[in-house]
Order: C-alpha cells, then structure tokens, then sequence
C-alpha cells in the first residue's frame, strides 16, 4: 500500500528532524571532547564565559535579520530567564565535564526531560499519573546505579552534573516555547548574549589569564556548541519529541567511546547500565506524553 503525499511529507519531516538530532548529539560530543582537553586550571565560570563569548563571533552572519526581527515582550521575559537558568547550568557543567569521565555526564545528562516532569508537577501542579510516576522512579533507580553512594565517593563534579541538569530541565522547556515564537536564529542569539552578560559577574573575581591552547579549544567548543543548539532548534521545529529524543540518545554511545579511545577512561558498567535505565524511562515519558497530546487533539475535533 502507497504512502499518501501527506504521509510521505510527514515522514521526510520526521527524517529531517532525526538527522538534526543526530547531528546536534554529535556537535555536542565534540563540547564535551574541546572542555575535556581544556582541563581543570581554569575556573569553571571563566571556561563557561570564554566559551560564549567567543561564541558571539557565529552570530554575526545573523547579526542583520536578528536586528530587523523584533522582540516582543514575552519573548524578552523567556529569553531573560532561560540565559539566567543558563548561566548556572552551563558553570556546574563546565565543572563536572573537567573532573568526572565524559560517559557519566552524558547518561547523567538524560535525567534533563525527567525533571522538566517532575518541575510540571511540582510547580504547574500537574496531574502525575501513576505510570508516569513509576517511569520517574526508574530514572532515579537509574542514577543511583550510576553514583553507587555507600560504594563509591560521590565527587563534587557528580553533584554539580545533578545540579546543571534540573537548570537545564527548565532551559529546555523554555527553547521548546521559544522556537514557536521567533527565528532558530533569535532563540540562540538570546542564549549566547544572555549567558555571556551573565557569566561576566561570576568571572571576574576568578579571572586567570587563559594560554593560546585554551582559547583555541573553547574556541572549538563555542563552534560546536552553537552548531549543535541550531541543529537542535531546527530537529524541534521539524519533528515531534517521539522521533528526535531517541535519536538524541545516541550520545551516550559516542560519550562512551569517546572517553574510552580519546582519554582512556574506563568502560562502566554501571553508567551504562543507569544510563540505559534512565534513557528507558525517559523514553516511555515521551512515548506516553505523545499518546495523551493524541487522544486530547482527538477530543477537541
């Protein structure tokens, strides 16, 4: 049986937003690669700064139709929070990247779409389902797999993944609002400059003078960073949460070999194993959530 036009359209937009995807997780794999060589001698929010702020430099090309675009003024209140979420994300980030191993902030990484969950019940009241519940749970089972408390040291880089992962939770409903409202362009644009703005407070008490490799290598992660958050924004814009989320999980495949053939961490087990758990749950949450927006679309006809 012959697909309809609709049908085929539909699922070349599908295609198109799982390659976004894919090609944002890889973008992405290579941040993790230029902050791992980066190391530890710079201060967290000094690495974050540099990063944006050499980021800047990819929006130029832009710089012209962002100027003509417009703001409104929901879009300046979005963009405001979303840098200010951002900041601190990005700062615990930097910290755990440089001293945990590149296979733990990736799986850990997956717990983001399980506290945007937990954040709509917890403060948008929500109704949590008892299926959607146990699915919550699970991810938690999963991240204790990871850390292992009573086995192993829980490090500081493993609290502060914890906490860069519930602000980039909140980050990442506010992107999904956001590329509804203004260009790919504009959403990234507001990040960068926001971000920036704000990490300069934090920098300077911190302030070392960064060598040539440095620079060079955040150089390399503002490039990648910024392919990957429009690469991102455009895999939204083509395709639902149900195609390009298991695409994005590929990541923790690259982070594992990464870690392993790059800076001869390891193979774990245990991440992988917590990993798959959490990817599991994240995984129903989204098949599920796409079911209910189903069946309340169908309702309204």
């Amino acid at each position: 049986m012959k697909a309809n036009p609709k049908q085929r359209q539909l699922g070349q937009k599908h295609m198109t937003g799982a390659l976004w995807m894919g090609l944002s997780g890889l973008c992405f794999v290579g941040v993790y690669v230029g902050v791992k060589f980066v190391g530890t001698r710079l201060p967290a929010s000094e690495s974050a700064f540099l990063r944006y702020a050499l980021g800047l430099v990819f929006l130029i090309p832009v710089a012209r139709g962002l100027l003509l675009e417009g703001l409104p003024w929901t879009v300046i209140k979005l963009g405001a929070g979303r840098a200010f979420l951002h900041t601190f994300a990005v700062t615990l980030w930097f910290y755990a990247m440089a001293r945990i191993p590149v296979a733990e902030v990736s799986a850990m990484g997956y717990l983001t779409p399980v506290f945007v969950t937990m954040g709509a019940v917890l403060i948008l009241r929500e109704k949590l389902a008892l299926r959607r519940g146990l699915a919550i749970m699970l991810a938690l089972i999963g991240v204790l797999v990871i850390l292992r408390p009573g086995f192993r040291e829980i490090s500081n880089g493993h609290w502060a993944m914890l906490g860069a992962t519930l602000c980039f939770g909140v980050s990442y409903l506010m992107a999904k609002r956001l590329t509804d409202l203004v260009s790919a362009d504009m959403v990234v644009a507001l990040l960068s400059i926001g971000v920036t703005i704000g990490l300069i407070p934090l920098t300077i008490p911190v302030w070392i003078e960064p060598n040539r490799f440095e620079v060079l290598m955040l150089m390399m992660v503002a490039a990648f960073a910024v392919a990957g958050h429009y690469s991102m924004t455009f895999a939204f814009r083509a395709a639902p949460l149900t195609v390009t989320q298991p695409v994005g999980f590929l990541q923790l495949i690259w982070a594992v070999s990464i870690g392993y053939f790059l800076f001869g961490e390891q193979i774990d087990i245990f991440v992988i194993l917590g990993g798959m758990t959490i990817i599991g749950a994240v995984l129903y949450i989204t098949i599920r959530e796409a079911h209910l927006k189903r069946k309340f679309d169908k309702a309204q006809l």
